[in-house]
């Protein structure tokens, strides 16, 4: 890719696209698909910023303003959170110890979101990351639902006679969840009663489909919860609502979109449900102390070539070159498995009878409106999820989920390096890397001296989550966390943040080796 010649589509999270802004790249960043903060040949970040700027006039002093640390913390530590599980009289010892979770918002707002919770009527712990495009709307409503339909998936045929009879006398229903919430995880109030409709209804299929004394397989769970709620999602917008605001609220949930990636965690069993191009890795501890990654998901992208042969077997021949053009879905959407997106999924016929029928509002969304090109044979998208089984070992120390923001930035490898050393407090020293810089001696003592500073300062993030963001958007070219680099990361405009990064969404599950070798 030619440094300032090509172009590239950008908006809502770089997945749809209409506005053309400059690709640039450098030596450090390959095929980045945005410009590199990082870069210093062919563009300086200062020389990027102006590039992007012409015609828009800011305040000179932007450029020599800088965040204290303590700004930046403050910036980092917003939407961190942490939950530790409970140690009971050996009865109830877990496998899980607890997780960090914390995202940093590229997009205004942040079109990621992040669910976890218990599964109160069986065992286990639920965690997931879900990646907006088109808008938050989807994302937030599976951060609200998913969970609910892979719990009543996972539950035996006597569990969900009780519901039912609760609901039909009219008695309190047991809780199936108990969430893990950060105070900013929203929950709409408005749209509860029409969430739990549809989940009532789904348990009561599954209630006729089930038999007593049997146990529901984990992966088919999944796999039935995920598509069950895409197809609720359809239905919904389809059919509309009285209430002006639940119609006009279920109409945004089905034209935006949203990616995800699900772990369950029950004793030893790991079960990590993908749909798109969220991603599970395993920190796995080695013998000599050192970790490494074990991928336990698969993109869903023009990346992966399987996924390319599917999403090309599923259509007429004549259509074998433009169902993935540049890369994308139809020329426009980059993940190939999406909840929600019934652009992709709709004939246009029904899109153009539900739009005419909804709210002015939504008239005004031009992803709404937009029919894409060569679109002859519908559904091009499947909510459908990827399902990996995992049984945890002693040397599986920990697993992260994030959001694709996460794996632009940095490699897996060097993920669990950071969140490994980070949790165990242990660093393997490499040899200090200068990737073909010619670097004083002077220049050496100082990349020395910022090893020595980083090593004494590892527990300045209690939580592995926001470590994790901070090597992330702060790494300098020899992968230290440079204080000014990450001030000037975090002090971009809304409008421009997204034009360097995606939103990133990170959640860190630490697991007990003790209670896992003992099961």
């Amino acid at each position: 890719m030619a440094a300032t010649s090509q172009v590239f589509r950008v908006i809502h999270g770089r997945r749809f696209g209409r506005i053309l802004v400059p690709a640039m790249t450098c030596q450090n960043c390959s095929q980045s698909p945005r410009p590199c903060i990082n870069a210093t040949q062919p563009h300086s970040f200062e020389q990027s910023w102006r590039h992007h700027v012409r015609g828009y006039r800011t305040s000179p002093a932007w450029h020599t303003y800088y965040l204290t640390p303590p700004q930046v913390n403050s910036i980092l530590k917003a939407n961190e959170y942490s939950f530790k599980v409970p140690e009971f009289d050996g009865k109830n010892l877990s496998s899980v110890m607890g997780f960090d979770s914390n995202q940093l918002p590229a997009n205004a707002p942040i079109e990621d979101r992040r669910s976890a919770a218990t599964c109160l009527q069986t065992r286990g712990m639920l965690y997931g990351v879900f990646d907006g495009h088109a808008g938050c709307a989807c994302a937030q409503a599976l951060s609200e639902r998913l969970f609910y339909y892979i719990a009543v998936s996972l539950l035996p045929h006597e569990t969900l006679i009780d519901l039912e009879n609760a609901v039909e006398s009219g008695r309190p229903l047991h809780p199936i969840l108990q969430w893990h919430k950060h105070p900013n995880d929203y929950f709409s109030k408005e749209a509860s009663r029409l969430y739990f409709s549809s989940l009532r209804t789904y348990w009561q299929e599954l209630l006729d489909l089930s038999v007593p004394g049997e146990q529901p397989d984990v992966a088919e769970a999944f796999v039935s919860a995920f598509k069950r709620l895409d197809n609720d999602i359809s239905l919904e917008a389809q059919v509309g609502d009285p209430n002006a605001f639940l119609h006009y609220w279920v109409l945004r949930v089905a034209f935006s979109g949203a990616t995800a990636c699900v772990a369950h965690i029950d004793g030893n069993e790991l079960h990590v449900a993908n749909t798109g191009d969220g991603r599970a890795v395993l920190g796995v501890q080695e013998p000599d102390g050192s970790f490494s990654a074990l991928t336990l998901s698969n993109d869903h992208n023009a990346q992966n070539e399987s996924e390319m042969k599917r999403v090309r077997s599923e259509h007429p021949l004549p259509e074998s070159k433009t169902v993935v053009k540049q890369d994308r879905l139809l020329g426009l959407l980059m993940p190939f498995r999406a909840f929600g997106d019934v652009k992709f999924k709709w004939s246009i016929e029904l899109q153009r009878r539900v739009l005419e029928s909804g709210p002015d509002q939504l008239h005004e969304n031009e992803h709404a409106k937009f029919i894409p090109p060569n679109y002859h044979t519908p559904p091009y998208l499947t909510a459908e999820p990827e399902v990996m089984r995992h049984r945890l070992r002693p040397q599986d120390r920990f697993l992260v989920l994030g959001s694709d923001g996460l794996w632009e930035t940095l490699h897996r490898q060097e993920v669990v390096r950071i969140v490994g050393e980070h949790l165990t407090g242990v660093h393997q020293e490499q040899p200090v890397s200068v990737g073909g810089y010619k670097v004083t001696l002077g220049q050496m003592q100082g990349l020395l001296q910022e090893r020595k500073a980083r090593i004494s300062s590892t527990f300045e993030d209690q939580n592995a989550a926001t470590h994790l963001i901070r090597h992330a958007v702060g790494s300098n070219e020899f992968g230290m966390v440079d204080h000014e680099r990450l001030s000037k990361t975090l002090s971009l405009p809304e409008e421009l943040a997204r034009m360097y990064r995606d939103d990133i969404t990170i959640i860190i599950v630490q697991f007990n080796p003790h209670v896992i070798g003992g099961q």
